[in-house]
């Protein structure tokens, strides 16, 4: 009688070897069929945000603030936006720099934005007159606004440039709200008469001195509500400080100016295609200091959200040199 003749029984190194052939022979498959779906893919394209504009109308609305009436040559809507949002601006110099729309998302027709005179990029859209073709990009939104039952608005002199939508659809909303307006005089304010006549302070430091704390500007400040505050880093920071001391549900805040670097390390970049090794002091930004030697390096709002100091590293990612601190090997 024959003996019954069963597979041969495998130790576990036989397993073990088993396993691994499958799992060569899928991944192996797999890299077959993603090659021949990627070339079956179209290439991947950047998306062209940029707008070609022409200024409409430039108008005074305050000491040293104008605003500018942007359209598109074709008469056409522009892209939609929401309250919160801005624009890049790129002016003819080819300088880049971020402003707030602070017209009605619902007119497409046109976008407004406010300018206050300060430094050459300032002085180069002051000097912008009707019919001056520009390019924009956008509209995007780092400051979003987000549907509450209150709020409680802090504009710091331009700052009411983003707040100033906000307003007009809380309003719209029936929300419960106020807005605390500030600034050096009522001369240099700008928009106060586009202001509801109701639920808004407006409070000149000539008339009433500077803030000495955060808690009065939050004074009136309805029960629960959602804080968003434009305007100088101080009056941020002192409006933050004092923030924890009410019952505020959220706080939303846009700065002018770069964050202050906080407990920061010295370290070293290097710049691959120019050959230098640059030291990065504890206190200072990479962007700051690659600047001292390659001046054309572009940036725009120095606080990390517009990407347009985005740089590759050699690793293969991208740093945000206005913001990302570490030592890295950059492309420049």
């Amino acid at each position: 009688m024959t003996a019954p003749q069963f597979p041969p029984r495998l130790d576990g190194s036989g397993r073990r070897d088993r396993l691994m052939s499958t799992l060569v022979a899928v991944t192996a498959t797999y890299r077959r069929l993603a090659e021949i779906s990627g070339r079956k893919r179209p290439p991947v394209r950047e998306v062209d945000r940029r707008l070609p504009l022409v200024v409409d109308a430039v108008r005074t609305e305050a000491d040293g603030v104008v605003s500018l009436r942007l359209v598109r040559p074709d008469g056409n809507p522009l892209p939609a936006w929401r309250p919160g949002a801005h624009v890049d601006l790129i002016l003819p110099s080819g300088e880049v720099r971020q402003y707030s729309l602070c017209g009605s998302p619902s007119d497409l027709s046109h976008y407004r934005i406010a300018v206050r005179r300060i430094g050459s990029a300032s002085a180069e859209v002051h000097a912008l007159t009707a019919g001056t073709r520009v390019t924009v990009r956008g509209p995007r939104n780092a400051f979003p606004f987000v549907t509450a039952p209150a709020y409680h608005f802090v504009a710091g002199g331009i700052g009411i440039t983003p707040i100033l939508p906000m307003v007009h659809r809380a309003e719209a909303s029936g929300a419960d709200w106020r807005l605390v307006y500030t600034g050096r005089d009522r001369e240099s304010m700008p928009f106060l008469d586009e202001l509801p006549a109701e639920r808004v302070r407006i409070r000149p430091d000539k008339e009433f001195g500077i803030p000495a704390s955060g808690a009065e500007l939050l004074e009136e400040m309805p029960s629960g509500a959602s804080v968003y505050c434009c305007g100088p880093v101080p009056m941020i920071t002192s409006v933050r400080v004092d923030l924890a001391r009410t019952d505020a549900a959220a706080v939303y805040y846009e700065r002018f100016a770069p964050p202050p670097i906080v407990d920061g390390e010295p370290f070293q970049v290097v710049l691959r295609r120019s050959g230098h090794t640059l030291d990065v002091p504890a206190d200072r930004s990479t962007l700051d200091v690659v600047r001292e030697v390659l001046p054309d390096v572009p940036y725009s709002c120095r606080q990390g959200f517009c990407g347009t100091c985005e740089v590759a590293a050699e690793d293969g990612g991208r740093v945000r040199i206005c913001v990302d601190r570490g030592p890295a090997v950059l492309e420049l």
